[in-house]
């Protein structure tokens, strides 16, 4: 098990690790607990001067005048996470708050939230024992952050609300603690609010989704590998010529991965002399297409990785000067709109699935049965299927829709400009999704096209593919039920396993 040292820079490899279910123990580094003592040390110079600075001796939001006593910024902190957990909605997969748990805990060790470090190490034993606490996943608008469900994520400070076990139990935090070993803790000045300022939980939904992006950006090349083989396309605008012309780096990419899924095809020579002129844009131009989405992707995986890697609080504490200020690092609108294109890359992905699964099926585009069924009429085949795939990337299309172009005014107008990166967030987990089901149903059929021309060889990784889908899933010589077929295939797309068919054939993909 990895043991990482916290206030050093995150690498997206172990983001995404931890996103996958990666267990890994943490450790507060020299430098950063030096740090986090300078901040402590600054919050309590502020709290016995008596100036007043938001959140540590006054209220919060539309409340930030009302001054409070020195006695009574405990009881303020508290307060504030236990007026906060009120979210709704789904429990957060484990991974996801695990993965928040850490990118808030890295934050912290930043050394410009204040908290003392019996917080950051209550907190280190509270990831490392496995247990989480229950936290909805509704309720954020993105500033001052991920409000409510960062509360439910610090509410075992507390003592207060539902934990779940590792293996999935659901009991009082009070009962839990004791089964964990440790004690609630009366928060002091600052740390309640330092437990809940930024967008944490969004940035963690944000990076499980890029884990499943990174993987389709793969399968998406190697399906469509598949299927050109099966419609037996054209290699010919997989050329490196073609892309170095228009260099834009997805692009290149994406030419490159089919060029090496498509190596010692016996397919590309055998209709050297067919009168098909040019195939569907659906085939030629998928470096175009799934390199633009590929560019999307690296985008926004730059932009979760620095979100990582930042401190959010407000206010900020910064002891070399002995000074806070009140500022906006909270806010998620860096992130929302880098989530929100990555939704329209799951987009061109899909749509362009769908195209080549519905060009497979049609007699007059593939030159194979209707439906890929040996005896059409009797038996529909793959006729649904198709069906299935063009309701993903219509769900796909309303998912698109931006949500940072969003916002609406909350606390009384103090907080009069949000950024619904939880929208963004939680959308682009459901196309992402949606994608792996269509790229799934496109498997599936370019196999199936596959038998009618199985005499001929495709590309090592084109083959490889085939052979790893029908390890699991017989061809289709008649209707048959097919319901689960389809689940065992999109199982394959989301774990990896077609990925690592296709490099384990021809090498890592870009």
């Amino acid at each position: 098990m990895r043991t990482i040292p916290l206030g050093e820079n995150l690498s997206e490899e172990l983001l995404l690790a931890i996103a996958n279910g990666e267990l890994v123990k943490l450790r507060i580094s020299r430098a950063a607990h030096t740090k986090i003592k300078a901040a402590r040390q600054a919050v309590e110079d502020i709290v016995a001067l008596g100036k007043p600075v938001y959140g540590v001796n006054t209220g919060f939001g539309a409340l930030a005048s009302v001054s409070i006593d020195a006695k009574d910024t405990g009881t303020l902190q508290r307060n504030l996470l236990l007026s906060h957990a009120v979210g709704c909605g789904d429990d957060l997969p484990a991974a996801v708050k695990r993965l928040a748990l850490l990118l808030r805990i890295h934050s912290m060790c930043q050394g410009v939230s204040g908290v003392r470090p019996l917080v950051v190490r209550w907190l280190i034993q509270l990831f490392e024992s496995g247990w989480l606490p229950r936290v909805p996943e509704k309720g954020s608008v993105g500033a001052c952050g991920d409000l409510a469900p960062l509360a439910h994520l610090a509410l075992p400070l507390t003592g207060v609300g539902e934990m779940i076990s590792p293996d999935g139990k659901t009991m009082a935090t009070s009962r839990a603690l004791k089964k964990i070993g440790l004690q609630p803790i009366e928060l002091a000045a600052k740390e309640g609010l330092a437990l809940i300022n930024g967008v944490q939980i969004s940035n963690a939904i944000g990076l499980a989704a890029l884990a499943g992006l990174r993987n389709i950006s793969g399968v998406a090349d190697a399906a469509g590998a598949l299927s050109v083989e099966a419609l037996m396309g054209s290699h010919r605008p997989f050329d490196s010529r073609v892309v170095l012309v228009r260099p834009h780096p997805g692009a290149v990419a994406t030419s490159k991965n089919l060029r090496k899924l498509l190596a010692a095809s016996k397919v590309k020579h055998a209709h050297l002399n067919c009168e098909r002129v040019q195939d569907p844009y659906s085939f030629r131009c998928m470096p175009q297409v799934h390199g633009a989405a590929k560019d999307a992707v690296a985008h926004l995986g730059e932009v979760l990785v620095r979100e990582a890697q930042s401190a959010t609080d407000n206010p900020l504490v910064f002891p070399t000067k002995g000074d806070s200020i009140s500022a906006g690092n909270f806010h998620g609108h860096p992130i929302a709109m880098p989530l929100d294109y990555a939704a329209n890359a799951c987009c061109a992905w899909g749509n362009i699935s769908e195209r080549r699964t519905s060009e497979l099926i049609h007699p007059a585009m593939s030159g194979l049965p209707a439906f890929l069924t040996p005896k059409p009429g009797l038996n529909s085949g793959l006729m649904i299927p198709q069906v299935v795939a063009a309701a993903l990337i219509s769900e796909n299309k309303i998912l698109a829709h931006p949500a940072s172009a969003d916002s609406v005014t909350t606390s009384a107008d103090q907080e009069d400009h949000v950024s619904m990166a939880n929208h963004a967030a939680r959308k682009l987990r459901q196309a992402v999704w949606n994608t792996e089901r269509v790229l799934a149903i496109e498997l599936y059929t370019a196999a199936q096209a596959r038998e009618f021309r199985s005499d001929i060889k495709a590309g090592k990784g084109a083959q490889a593919v085939y052979k790893c889908i029908r390890k699991n899933i017989p061809p289709l010589n008649e209707d048959r039920y097919i319901g689960t077929e389809l689940d065992c295939l999109h199982d394959l797309v989301a774990s990896g396993a077609i990925l690592n068919a296709a490099e384990s054939a021809v090498g890592k993909l870009a």
